[in-house]
């Protein structure tokens, strides 16, 4: 596979993002509104304590369509602070969010965030090379830390994350927002409580179409390797938690039928996962294809959702007649979760450690696509 100077390195994201103005006044005159020193441990909430404050590192579709307009759902946790290298968005999300000018802060200033009562959580929204250096910085600064998925690039990037947190005595979660949606927690359930017998086998896929070729995704080294990790993580996921087992090997094969195009990721991969109880699971992800669904098959049964990794549309059924499940907003469920377990001292069930072991796939999968195609372990 080619291997050519990433078109987009953390040098370049930060420099085109406005990271170079650390001095910046961050002010500006606001707009119509149209909705609402020194390193510390954070302190635990009480059920009666006010929402925890949440600062969202990164300002881009993900963070300004999703996780914004979530934590105004939310009720143990809202937004607080913004961390952003583009002096232009500021005005918008001050106004927007009631966002007070002393919580907003750029990629050179993120340090000071540790000084900031208003800020306990911070939430990375950045290209995947960065989630593992801003997390640790979070963790340093004395804030609990949620990381979009992947978690990071590799195991001994979660493993550093997981160990900072650990230090500084605060919490770590991915955003594997699905634990939250009831038709993946319905075929959690049916997979792992044996409904229709053990789980003989998996089918999960989640490819789309990408025509942005100069997007950070295509960056091997700013995404890490990839649809695998942008998208096929669910997927492997998805078999993780209906079977409840991990998977113990794996094999892969990488595929690019527009390598002009596909320089340094592969454009599509195809892998398989055997698990220790004996059931196997089969799974596509690519960005020249539109799959999305996760199907389970027992002996007694089966159950399918499909589309199955959206925000939102979910649809699921079973061989007993369709899953009849209200839509939900799964990152305001994921976020108030993940509030409740900082109250509660409790570990998240989408903790640090879940995205170790999905990255561990990742990291076989790529080192089975290296030796041909073989069997390897995980």
């Amino acid at each position: 596979m080619p291997n050519t100077d990433a078109r987009r390195t953390r040098r370049d994201f930060l420099q085109k993002t406005g990271a170079a103005l650390g001095g910046l006044a961050l002010s500006g005159t606001a707009l119509p509104a149209s909705a609402r020193g020194a390193r510390r441990r954070p302190r635990a909430m009480s059920s009666h304590a006010k929402p925890l404050g949440v600062a969202l590192v990164g300002l881009g579709n993900y963070a300004t369509n999703q996780l914004a307009p979530a934590l105004l759902e939310t009720e143990q946790c809202r937004l607080t602070g913004i961390v952003t290298g583009t002096p232009s968005k500021i005005d918008r999300w001050r106004s927007e969010y009631d966002i007070p000018e002393k919580n907003v802060y750029n990629y050179e200033t993120f340090d000071q965030i540790a000084d900031n009562p208003d800020i306990h959580v911070v939430y990375v929204v950045l290209p995947n090379s960065m989630h593992a250096e801003y997390a640790i910085r979070a963790a340093e600064a004395g804030k609990h830390v949620i990381t979009e998925k992947p978690m990071a690039t590799s195991v001994r990037d979660c493993e550093r994350m997981i160990e900072a947190c650990e230090k500084a005595g605060v919490k770590l979660s991915v955003g594997y927002r699905l634990h939250f949606e009831p038709h993946h927690q319905e075929i959690m359930r049916l997979g792992r409580e044996q409904v229709y017998g053990r789980v003989t086998v998996i089918e999960a896929s989640f490819s789309f179409t990408s025509r942005n070729t100069e997007a950070w995704r295509f960056s091997k080294e700013m995404a890490g390797g990839g649809a695998l990790l942008d998208v096929g993580v669910y997927a492997i996921q998805g078999a993780r938690y209906t079977i409840g087992e991990e998977p113990v090997r794996v094999r892969a094969t990488g595929y690019n039928t527009r390598p002009d195009v596909f320089t340094e990721i592969y454009e599509t991969i195809l892998w398989d996962m055997e698990f220790p109880g004996g059931a196997v699971s089969t799974h596509s992800t690519s960005y020249s294809a539109n799959v999305n669904r996760l199907y389970m098959m027992a002996p007694r049964g089966w159950a399918r959702i499909e589309p199955a990794f959206m925000y939102n549309s979910v649809a699921g059924r079973t061989n007993e007649g369709p899953m009849d499940f209200p839509e939900v907003t799964q990152q305001a469920l994921q976020m108030d979760d993940f509030a409740r377990c900082i109250a509660a001292d409790e570990t998240s069930r989408v903790s640090g450690e879940e995205g170790l072991r999905d990255m561990k796939v990742i990291e076989a999968i790529y080192r089975s696509i290296d030796r041909g195609g073989r069997w390897v372990e995980v």
